[in-house]
């Protein structure tokens, strides 16, 4: 279990009048019918890596969703919407490698920022290569001959093996942008040595990558409590031979987790002392909130949120942790019958020293509560968040170390 300092960062590169090939993650909710990006959340987080690149000329490379997907489209609102952020001018290539794209990026001068076309369009974007195959894609090639210096910073895609994410660092000098470097020491942090006692938090309906979490933390001694909520918590009620109702042993089924009860039996048998599962939950009966045990739970109620009682041991744990890493909500939180256990858990989570969010629903809750400042990190990217966490090493990291060696 290396720590991930040896990647390089802005710091280590001169990048002054370099051409800069900048690697973001825009890929946004938007309106496909109208072109319209319905939540700029993603831009944002970027500009202060687009920022420090002022003294550079800037070749943005992203994406947008997927092929088949209704919303995989153009970048041209894209361009647009990070101009209107930035304040200055962005201009929108309608090109990717071709003729078009290499006249743009000679035209460059200095402080100069363009965004190519959706990289996606090329099907070789869409493959996963190693970084060896990567470099070897037409795309890469083409790309990597316009600019001087590679810069990672769309931590969001850092766990797939795509050309634009691991091809670059085999060929030429790569660092990460400030978003990625700030993610991987934040999260490196989590495992290697964060304040204790350390709590980890993990609900959603994601449930089989929450249980990898769990067993990677408690089997390596990262964490002192794992607290299971949402469905992760039915799972290890079911686990505990739990009686959880007909609509919520449905859901399990649905979404294909009815193998992982096993799984959480195993992980109950080994850590019971540190999994603390809740022992009231709310069910929603006739239409409301009703709180019960979990050893009564009716058979024709779901399972919506933890009970109030529940609560309370939860809420001492967090307030006793020096760490806490929260991912996935409570319950149904949309509906605000079923609320309670999200809000209070960030609410009690924001106070601690360091607390960490694993980005997706958790961090939209967060963002709505006015909440946002109040924890140490907020992670941009779900899925690259959990896979970090399961101590998987993320390709895009992989494929900076890889390269801080060979370039610097």
């Amino acid at each position: 279990m290396g720590t991930h300092s040896m990647i390089k960062g802005l710091s280590d590169v001169s990048i002054s009048g370099k051409t800069v090939l900048l690697r973001v993650d825009f890929n946004s909710p938007i309106d496909p019918q109208a072109g319209i990006i319905l939540d700029d959340k993603r831009f944002r987080e970027h500009l202060e890596t687009i920022k420090t690149l002022d003294s550079a000329k800037t070749v943005i490379i992203t994406h947008q969703s997927r092929p088949g997907k209704k919303d995989f489209t153009s970048l041209e609102a894209h361009a647009l919407k990070l101009e209107s952020l930035l304040g200055k001018q962005v201009q929108f290539i309608d090109d990717i490698f071709g003729k078009c794209a290499r006249e743009a990026v000679r035209r460059l001068r200095t402080g100069d920022i363009i965004m190519l076309e959706n990289v996606r369009f090329n099907s070789e974007e869409n493959l996963k290569l190693s970084g060896e195959e990567a470099a070897k894609t037409l795309l890469i090639r083409n790309l990597a001959k316009m600019g001087d210096i590679y810069v990672n910073d769309a931590f969001g895609t850092a766990h797939r093996s795509q050309p634009t994410i691991v091809g670059f660092p085999e060929i030429m000098p790569s660092v990460a942008g400030l978003l990625l470097k700030r993610e991987v020491e934040n999260l490196s942090k989590v495992l290697l040595g964060a304040p204790r006692p350390v709590t980890f938090v993990l609900g959603g309906t994601k449930a089989d990558d929450s249980i990898d979490v769990a067993r990677h933390v408690l089997a390596n001694g990262i964490a002192d409590y794992v607290v299971m909520v949402g469905v992760v918590a039915n799972i290890f009620l079911a686990a505990k031979d739990c009686n959880i109702g007909k609509p919520s042993e449905s859901l399990i089924e649905q979404l294909g987790y009815t193998n992982q009860i096993k799984i959480a039996r195993d992980i109950l048998t080994q850590y019971n002392e540190s999994v603390i599962v809740p022992d009231f939950v709310a069910v929603k009966k006739d239409g409301i909130r009703v709180e019960v045990p979990v050893s009564n739970i009716p058979s024709d109620s779901p399972v919506m949120d933890i009970g109030e009682e529940g609560l309370i041991r939860v809420l001492d744990i967090i307030k006793k942790s020096r760490t806490v890493v929260l991912n996935g909500p409570a319950g149904l939180f949309e509906d605000t019958n079923f609320s309670l256990g999200t809000y209070e858990i960030i609410k009690a989570a924001a106070d601690v020293q360091f607390s960490v969010v694993g980005g997706g629903h958790t961090a939209a809750v967060i963002e709505k509560m006015g909440y946002g400042d109040k924890f140490t990190h907020i992670s941009t990217g779900g899925g690259a968040c959990i896979e970090f966490l399961t101590g998987k090493k993320l390709p895009a990291i992989a494929a900076l170390e890889k390269n801080a060696v060979q370039f610097f």
